[in-house]
C-alpha cells in the first residue's frame, strides 16, 4: 500500500507512523545518555539547584542533540543504506525523506539552542552548539577516511557535562573539564568496542573505522588499552579535587579496574568486543551516579 492510499485508509495510524520515524531520527537513546551526563554536569555545577533551569537546559540539550542525530542520519543515508543495521533507519528506508529529516533536524537545533541562549545563559547554547558542529562537520565525515574518527568524535561525545556545568553557573572551570576527561577516554573502548563488533558492515560501507594490523599489532587495540588505563586512574581525579567525596574513591577505583580488565581481556582474544561495550555501558552512569549520590 502506498503511502497516500495510506494516509487517506487510516489518517490517524499514518501520524502515529509519521511521528514513531521522526522521534527515531532523534535516536532516543543516545539522546537520553546525553542528557544523564549534562544533569549530571549541571548538579555538580550547581550551588543552588533550580529545577526550573535544570529543566530547560534538559529540553534545550534533547532538542540540540536530537536534531544532532537526526542531521547525521541525513549525512549518513547512503552508507546506512548497505548496513543490515541501519537500513532500516527511517531515511534510507523511505519512511522519511532526506529534505523532511534535514529540515526537521535544523529545526530542533535552532529551538534547543534558542531556549539555552534565552532562557538558561548563551554559555551553554555556545557549548551545545559546538557538539553539533563538531559531531557533523568533524566526526561525520572524518568517518569515511580514518579510524581516528573516534578521537575526534569523543570530543563532542565528551561535552554535554560540560554544557550542564555552563547551564549551572554561566561559566566554566576545571571541575567541568574534568568529567570530560573521563567521558573522553571512557568512548574510546567503548566505540572502538562497537566498531569491532561490526567491522564487517562497516567495512562494506566503505567507513574506516578500523586501522589495519600493523607489524606490531593493532593501533586501536593501543589506543583502546591507553584509555582504559588512563581512564583507571584519571577517574579518581574528582576525590582528589574535592567535588566528589570518599565513596566515590573506591567506586571509581573499581570501575576503572573492570573497564581496564576487561578491555585487556578482549584484546587477549578472551572476551568478546560486546562485553566490553556493555562494560562501558555500566562504567558511565555508575561512575556518575556515584559522584552525584555522594555530593548530596
Amino acid at each position: 500500500m502506498n503511502t497516500r492510499v495510506f494516509a487517506a485508509d487510516d489518517p490517524a495510524q499514518f501520524l502515529r507512523e509519521r511521528g514513531a520515524a521522526y522521534f527515531e531520527l532523534t535516536k532516543p537513546r543516545v539522546v537520553s545518555m546525553v542528557l544523564v551526563t549534562a544533569l549530571a554536569g549541571f548538579y555538580l555545577g550547581a550551588a543552588d539547584f533550580q529545577s526550573r533551569t535544570a529543566l530547560l537546559m534538559l529540553v534545550g540539550v534533547a532538542l540540540g542533540a536530537g536534531g544532532t542525530m537526526a542531521l547525521n542520519q541525513v549525512l549518513e543515508r547512503d552508507t546506512d543504506a548497505i548496513m543490515d543495521r541501519t537500513c532500516g533507519r527511517p531515511v534510507p528506508s523511505g519512511r522519511t525523506t532526506p529534505t523532511a529529516a534535514l529540515v526537521f533536524g535544523a529545526v530542533l537545533i535552532v529551538a534547543g539552542l534558542a531556549i539555552l541562549w534565552s532562557a538558561v545563559n548563551p554559555l551553554s547554547a555556545i557549548v551545545t552548539g559546538t557538539i553539533a558542529v563538531l559531531y557533523l562537520g568533524a566526526y561525520t565525515p572524518m568517518k569515511r577516511y580514518s579510524w581516528i574518527c573516534h578521537i575526534i568524535g569523543a570530543v563532542p561525545g565528551a561535552l554535554p557535562p560540560v554544557a550542564g556545568w555552563a547551564a549551572a553557573r554561566g561559566t566554566l572551570a576545571a571541575e567541568p573539564f574534568v568529567l570530560f576527561g573521563i567521558m573522553f577516554l571512557w568512548q574510546l573502548p567503548h566505540s572502538l568496542s562497537i566498531a569491532t563488533m561490526y567491522q564487517t558492515e562497516y567495512a562494506r560501507a566503505g567507513l574506516s573505522l578500523l586501522p589495519r594490523d600493523r607489524a606490531w599489532g593493532n593501533p586501536a587495540s593501543v589506543a583502546m588499552l591507553a584509555a582504559a588505563v588512563a581512564l583507571a586512574a584519571f577517574g579518581t581525579v574528582p576525590f582528589w579535587m574535592g567535588f566528589a567525596g570518599r565513596v566515590y574513591l573506591p567506586v571509581s577505583l573499581i570501575l576503572g579496574a573492570a573497564m581496564l580488565l576487561f578491555t585487556v581481556r578482549l584484546l587477549r582474544g578472551s572476551t568478546t568486543a560486546r562485553q566490553v561495550m556493555f562494560a562501558s555501558l555500566l562504567y558511565l552512569p555508575l561512575v556518575l551516579l556515584t559522584m552525584v549520590l555522594d555530593r548530596i
